[in-house]
Parts: structure tokens; C-alpha cells; sequence
């Protein structure tokens, strides 16, 4: 058995890193690296927020176009994420959510939980 955490990361379709990453800037990403095979290459970047990350790729071979990532976070989060792109936060069964398109069409679904009773959720059990 491992002693890693685990990890699932997005990857994001970009056509420009440089742009993309002043974007998620505005979420409080902060650029941790960029990789180039060569001088001129299409650029793979590396984003962190806290324990959150992203990837985004200009290799056309990495992700498709105008992809979606739902990310979960708390609701003061939620309210400044709303505030900082001028939009309203939306109440649905599942959460409060609002939705943000990067400048690639990417599209971020921005939630945090609520008190509602989702009538369409079903809970399953995890095989022991």
C-alpha cells in the first residue's frame, strides 16, 4: 500500500498558456511551472490553488476543446468567485452553483452544497 494521497487533475484545452493562466490568476490559481519539449513548442502549464490543480495544455493531442470541470468549494468562496466575474449564484437541487468560461471556452460549473432535498439523487454504496 502507498502512503500518497491521491490525485485526479483536469486538463484543460488552451490555444494561449499565457492568457489562460492571468485568467485563473482571477480564482487565486498561481502558476507553479510551464514545460516546452522545445523552444517554440506548444506549452503544458501547472496551476495550484491551495490543494487544488489544473493543468493546461495548447497540445491539441492533450485534452478536447471547450471542455468542463465541476469544482466544489466553500460558500464564501463561491460569493467572491460570483463577485470577482459579475455573475449570480444559482440555487439548484445539488448546490449553489455559478459558471464561468475561460477564455478558450473552457467551462468551470462553481458549487457548494446546500440544504436542498435532491429528489433526482440516488446513493449507492461502495462494495466493502
Amino acid at each position: 500500500m502507498s502512503d500518497t494521497t491521491d490525485e485526479l487533475v483536469p486538463i484543460l484545452r488552451v490555444e494561449n498558456a499565457d492568457r489562460a493562466a492571468q485568467w485563473y490568476s482571477r480564482l487565486g490559481f498561481v502558476l507553479e511551472g510551464v514545460h516546452r519539449f522545445e523552444p517554440g513548442f506548444p506549452a503544458y502549464a501547472f496551476m495550484r490553488r491551495g490543494a487544488t490543480n489544473i493543468h493546461l495544455s495548447e497540445h491539441r493531442g492533450d485534452a478536447p476543446p471547450r471542455g468542463v470541470v465541476y469544482w466544489y468549494v466553500d460558500h464564501r468562496t463561491l460569493e467572491t468567485f460570483a463577485s470577482e466575474f459579475s455573475v449570480a449564484i444559482e440555487r439548484q437541487p445539488w448546490c449553489d452553483e455559478i459558471q464561468l468560461t475561460d477564455p478558450d471556452g473552457n467551462r468551470l460549473r462553481v458549487g457548494c452544497p446546500n440544504d436542498e432535498d435532491d429528489a433526482g439523487f440516488t446513493a449507492t454504496t461502495t462494495p466493502g
